[in-house]
């Protein structure tokens, strides 16, 4: 389990971090291995213009889960850091549950299963009753990364306002991304 103090830090800081770690919802889940950072003074973030029902998880401290949907279809999971950033998990390696996910999202494929956001949320069986849940409760488990795989780093991927930032972080070589990360 991540002590507190691990999310009390700017989700650029944990957002790499995260890799390699375990993510289990009721015991389905798997390895996180693409992550995404969001700060308040970024557009792109939903705690840019200030707190609303919407975003309140963000401004309620960290070590916190902010769901939101995104486009009225996909739901998205964050983990709340420390002033109102946030680390949106955009796909893991599924281990944990695989025919619970295989179930949630009616398809075989072990590697399409969680390797997007909404995907992931999908698979996990994670909605919008989860905001504002705490990350060190039930149903959530983390087992730490046991040392640091290796990371790439990238634009994020499906926003218009600060694309260019380098704040998407995924495990170098993973079959399980959401998307392959741009050549450099």
């Amino acid at each position: 389990m991540f002590p507190h103090a691990f999310f009390d830090r700017d989700a650029v800081q944990v957002a790499p971090d995260l890799l390699g770690a375990r993510l289990l919802v009721a015991g389905v889940g798997g390895l996180i291995v693409e992550t995404e950072a969001y700060r308040p003074d970024d557009p792109a973030s939903h705690s840019f213009r200030g707190p609303t029902p919407r975003n309140g998880a963000m401004f309620a401290g960290p070590g916190r889960v902010y769901v939101y949907r995104s486009y009225g279809i996909h739901w998205c999971l964050n983990f709340v850091c420390a002033g109102a950033s946030a680390v949106l998990i955009r796909a893991i390696e599924p281990s944990h549950g695989i025919e619970s996910m295989r179930e949630r999202r009616g398809l075989d494929n072990v590697r399409a299963l969680c390797s997007g956001p909404g995907k992931l949320c999908a698979a996990l069986g994670v909605d919008g009753d989860f905001d504002h849940r705490m990350l060190d409760a039930p149903p959530f488990a983390f087992t730490e990364r046991p040392s640091p795989p290796p990371i790439i780093t990238g634009p994020r991927i499906g926003i218009s306002k600060a694309a260019d930032l380098l704040w998407r972080f995924g495990i170098a070589g993973s079959a399980f991304l959401s998307r392959p990360f741009p050549r450099r």
